[in-house]
């Protein structure tokens, strides 16, 4: 991209796979950036090229481990001294987000601390998707754009033109969310109940509504054990669902979630690219949102209105 051109795009290491399609999107090239590993495990960022008067977009994920959190942080403070117009960090994925509260005596709010790292090393603005929990936004003191993964779900979800279609959540906290989309698509919603033992170890879960002769999806926005999610499509194929699916936003996806999905009653799985998928699992499918980003950012650059972004 010329050294003139009003914004540039860059990435950091575990993101790059999705700031070429965004790049692609916006018909431009991604910016020149090297990170330099050493032998300690420190690394340092620099440009290789002029963002002097630029506005800058930093596309990275802060999904495990915390290496992709601290290069973000490292790629936003070289911005800031090299004299970049406008950063803008674009974090599909905003990691620590289920830390969002004070659930037990003694605890960190992760998500605040984040946000907090973030606004200090220097961003003018947030792009992000699907939040655990939206008030998340109100952790920055700058415009955050909180896109959604409805705008490739739903298509996705008319394109397989299920009859007796039911939207379900394995969880009543995803209620909210699965209820958008069951009021969008204008068919029953169904809630599963559970109670844990204790983080990522579901104890018990029952089904509240009705999903005989169904065609289930399953409604979420991070799939990190499959421990969840797995048990609830059981439970409904149980309860006599013709078929269960799912989708979810965030493909966390930590050992043994494969697995899981692979040996559970889910016909598959749906994410999107937030996060790079490793693993080997014929039932999972992942769904771009480079083109949902891309927009958001040429809108952002040319002071226009994002809101036609959300389909609900």
């Amino acid at each position: 991209m010329s050294k003139k051109a009003p914004f540039m795009v860059f990435s950091g290491t575990k993101s790059r796979y999705l700031a070429e399609k965004i790049c692609k999107s916006l018909d431009c090239d991604m910016g020149n950036m090297n990170i330099m590993h050493f032998a300690d495990g420190e690394f340092a960022v620099s440009y290789e090229e002029s963002i002097r008067g630029s506005h800058v977009f930093l596309v990275q994920s802060t999904f495990p481990n915390s290496d992709n959190l601290m290069e973000l942080l490292l790629m936003i403070d070289a911005a800031k001294r090299a004299s970049a117009k406008s950063i803008v960090a674009v974090i599909p994925y905003f990691g620590w987000a289920r830390q969002d509260r004070k659930d037990k005596p003694r605890v960190s709010i992760g998500a605040k601390l984040v946000a907090d790292l973030l606004s200090v090393a220097g961003i003018d603005r947030l792009i992000t998707m699907d939040l655990h929990a939206d008030q998340i936004q109100g952790f920055f003191d700058v415009p955050v754009d909180h896109l959604y993964a409805s705008a490739v779900f739903l298509p996705y979800i008319e394109s397989l033109h299920l009859e007796n279609l039911v939207i379900a959540t394995p969880d009543v906290g995803g209620s909210k969310r699965a209820s958008t989309y069951s009021k969008y698509l204008d068919v029953p919603l169904v809630l599963c109940n559970k109670s844990r033992e204790k983080a990522n170890v579901v104890a018990s879960m029952q089904v509240i509504g009705d999903v005989k002769g169904k065609n289930v999806v399953l409604i979420d926005d991070i799939v990190d054990t499959a421990g969840t999610i797995t048990k609830a499509a059981n439970i409904m194929l149980e309860a006599g669902a013709l078929s269960v699916r799912a989708i979810a936003s965030h493909c966390v996806m930590s050992d043994p979630a494969s697995e899981r999905i692979q040996d559970s009653a889910l016909e598959e799985i749906v994410f999107t690219d937030s996060i790079p998928y490793t693993h080997k699992c014929a039932k999972v499918k992942q769904l771009t949102i480079a083109d949902l980003f891309a927009e958001t950012i040429r809108r952002v650059v040319n002071n226009e209105s994002i809101s036609s972004q959300y389909i609900i």
